[in-house]
């Protein structure tokens, strides 16, 4: 079954760089996964796509979050990060990995992170 678990700090001061890591299981899926994306969602609203990484290597960002935003790939593919920098209380929400493969996407369980001081 193919499974997805964010996992990194549940609190972050405000300023400081939001990390979390994305681990992939499940039969052959790491070699057939042409995306990997992180997708946000503040208390109270909806869903936020933040941006992804592509088979290739290419990197796509919301342009609101652009600046602040790194999403890197671990070499064996069954790992991804998200580094999300200069955080405010805004940045408060439960954060989702997301990647793509035969033909549909699959998500994680999500993790809150709290921005607070």
């Amino acid at each position: 079954q193919v499974q997805l678990q964010e996992s990194g700090p549940g609190l972050v001061k405000p300023s400081q760089t939001l990390s979390l890591t994305c681990t992939v299981s499940g039969g052959s899926i790491t070699t057939n996964i042409y995306y990997w994306s992180w997708i946000r969602q503040p208390p109270g609203k909806g869903l936020e796509w933040m941006g992804a990484i592509a088979s290739d290597g290419s990197t796509y960002y919301n342009p609101s979050l652009k600046s602040r935003t790194a999403i890197s790939r671990d070499t064996s593919l069954n790992r991804f990060t998200l580094q999300l920098s200069s955080v405010t209380p805004e940045d408060t929400a439960v954060y989702y990995c997301n990647v793509g493969a035969y033909g549909r996407d699959f998500w994680g369980k999500g993790t809150l992170v709290t921005v607070s001081s």
